[in-house]
């Protein structure tokens, strides 16, 4: 049907309507959820994900309006249609200034109900006709069923088919790239080549020659021409990792390229044209490095024109379930058959895990435990160690406290090879408070004598 893959939720406090409603929105291809309350659409709008929101106005407990700023909190590209028997031109004007898409007055034609939908859903995906497979497969390697991720990504198929230069920020092991590809395959340009580079893994002397290439004879070793990744990428996608390790001196030729949209080989005069969207990444804060003169300016605004943001993953601790389930479906051998799969507990201590490393480590500590465990259950006390690597998380105070005076006391006991009295001496304490210390954490002196 023209319309299916578009989820519509649907709010009102009498239910009658709600019945009329959905099946009007249904006969028109849609797929709806309701809700009788501004409560229970929040709950559902976090589980459903849907690409528009019909509300009442009038609605005891959270009502339309309040209904819509909590929904923009959570996602800024979901339209929101506010339908209402009390509508004024006054509530009309404020309600659309807020950033309502529209404001319908009961009794609604059902026509017109399904003219305003599809207006509000051509606006909000750029006119472009949305299924199920489709929007499945742009960005089928992104795991999430995060609202914020949600957001993020309703912003980047927007984007997507514009080919407006985008610079994605986030944290290392956040996705940055899975995210360039999204796009890519999104684009008009999806046909193309999408080529990966990261800044930092090639070294600075020979960037140069990988990004723009060369001519024959143009430095020792060149004894032949190369035509350089940017040509490769040509009517595709250049995806540049790291954009702000670029050594300086290529900034310069990186922003000639957005500018004139041509290249120069190294040894050449001649500028070669090149059709290439540029889709960049980085962990670093820019706007720093062009206070301490690290990165231009003037690159910057050409990099920056649209910027997507990646959550870390201690942001969307929802997702950590799904994507455990989906690293363990790629990592378990086909041929194996043991279906394995982590304990509540287990799953648990994954949920809870800092993970400054983000939805890489989350991978790596999977692969670890799945590699290790010889039963179909995975337990935590295979994940602690894996964990703990790369442990971040922030300690209650008086945790922090005594794991820092056990640690304290015992350097100072290997210091001074099970001495107390010369430990307690180092530490100011007299002798007698000096041994409550190790006795409140369980300290036997004599174990550290030679």
């Amino acid at each position: 049907m023209k319309n299916a893959g578009y989820r519509v939720l649907l709010v009102d406090d009498e239910e009658d309507l709600i019945k009329l409603w959905k099946v009007r929105l249904e006969s028109g291809g849609y797929e709806v959820i309701t809700a009788l309350s501004g409560e229970e659409a929040l709950a559902r709008f976090s589980v459903s994900n849907p690409h528009l929101v019909l509300t009442d106005l009038r609605m005891p407990g959270i009502d339309g309006m309040a209904l819509f700023e909590a929904i923009r909190e959570r996602n800024k590209a979901v339209p929101v249609i506010i339908i209402t028997a009390h509508g004024s031109i006054p509530e009309a004007v404020e309600a659309t200034r807020q950033g309502i898409f529209s404001f319908l007055t009961k009794p609604v034609d059902g026509k017109d109900l399904l003219d305003e939908v599809e207006k509000a859903l051509q606006f909000s995906t750029g006119g472009m006709q949305v299924s199920a497979e489709d929007d499945a497969e742009w960005r089928r390697d992104i795991i999430s069923k995060s609202g914020r991720m949600e957001e993020l990504l309703s912003r980047t198929k927007l984007v997507a088919d514009t080919g407006t230069t985008v610079l994605i920020r986030g944290e290392s092991g956040t996705g940055k790239e899975l995210l360039a590809i999204a796009i890519h395959r999104a684009s008009s340009r999806s046909s193309g080549p999408f080529i990966p580079v990261n800044c930092t893994a090639i070294p600075e002397t020979l960037l140069e020659s990988e990004l723009f290439g060369h001519v024959k004879g143009s430095f020792t070793g060149a004894s032949r021409s190369y035509a350089g990744l940017f040509q490769s990428a040509h009517g595709g996608t250049m995806f540049l990792d790291e954009i702000g390790d670029m050594p300086l001196h290529l900034q310069v030729k990186l922003l000639r390229v957005l500018q004139e949209r041509v290249i120069r080989p190294v040894g050449s005069t001649q500028p070669v044209p090149v059709d290439v969207r540029i889709i960049s990444a980085t962990h670093r804060d820019l706007e720093q490095a062009i206070e301490q003169k690290k990165f231009r300016e003037d690159l910057f605004y050409r990099l920056n024109v649209v910027s997507l943001e990646l959550p870390p993953l201690n942001e969307r601790k929802e997702d950590v379930p799904l994507l455990v389930e989906y690293f363990i479906n790629n990592l378990v051998d086909e041929r194996d058959k043991q279906v394995k799969k982590f304990t509540p507990e287990a799953m648990q201590v994954l949920v809870d895990a800092a993970w400054p490393g983000n939805v890489r480590q989350l991978y790596n500590v999977v692969e670890h435990a799945v590699a290790l465990s010889t039963t179909p259950l995975i337990g935590e006390e295979l994940l602690h160690d894996a964990i703990k690597q790369h442990q971040r998380k922030i300690l209650p105070l008086a945790e922090a406290r005594r794991q820092f005076e056990q640690q304290y006391l015992i350097q100072l006991l290997q210091t001074t090879r099970g001495n107390v009295s010369q430990a307690a001496r180092i530490a100011h304490r007299n002798r007698t408070d000096f041994y409550k210390l190790l006795n409140r954490h369980h300290i036997v002196p004599s174990l550290f004598k030679q």
